[in-house]
């Protein structure tokens, strides 16, 4: 099942889990089903994190011609996963989305091209994955600060909680991603 949010763009995908007292059974990705609800990404990239409680990992994205739309889900244990709009002639530039991924819901979340993405591990530790459109570039890697007051990210836990990298805290705030954007080489 396909959910539209309150972000034109964002979706959430919930699969047909089947489970007997064996276990559970779900397709999490099958190209055609994607392709029928209109999500025609080409998927060329696979990658796997863990991390442990507390670690929030963004605002992350890539700029053109390396920019990447994502779909993100979680194996194991459970995170808040954000996107921020950064399209600049949106109707929700600067706004964001929220949703609580995790080895029970199952869900998954499609991020397309033009948004920041970052999440924050809620579990003792979670395992999370993500499919990419797009390969990964050094030379075309951007990012927002998560605490930006601008957009005034809910996380959930304490500063005094997070674990952050010093990449990460490095960020540029929100009104100055334009111009950290216009100085990374093309």
């Amino acid at each position: 099942m396909f959910e539209q949010t309150n972000i034109d763009g964002l979706i959430i995908f919930t699969p047909n889990i089947y489970g007997d007292k064996r276990g559970y059974f779900f397709e999490s990705y099958n190209r055609n089903f994607f392709h029928e609800a209109g999500i025609t990404n080409d998927f060329v990239q696979d990658n796997q994190s863990k991390s442990s409680f507390g670690v929030l990992r963004g605002l992350h994205y890539q700029l053109p011609p390396f920019a990447q739309a994502k779909l993100v889900r979680v194996t194991q244990g459970k995170v808040l996963d954000v996107a921020v709009d950064i399209r600049e002639n949106s109707p929700t530039y600067g706004q964001y989305h929220s949703i609580i991924l995790s080895e029970e819901n199952q869900k998954q979340f499609l991020i397309p091209r033009g948004f920041a993405h970052g999440f924050l591990v809620l579990s003792e530790t979670a395992v999370f994955q993500y499919k990419c459109d797009n390969f990964y570039s050094k030379e075309h890697d951007a990012g927002i600060r998560f605490d930006d007051p601008t957009i005034n990210i809910g996380w959930g836990l304490e500063a005094s909680q997070l674990l952050v990298s010093d990449k990460d805290t490095n960020l540029p705030y929100f009104g100055d991603h334009l111009k950290f954007t216009n100085n990374i080489k093309k």
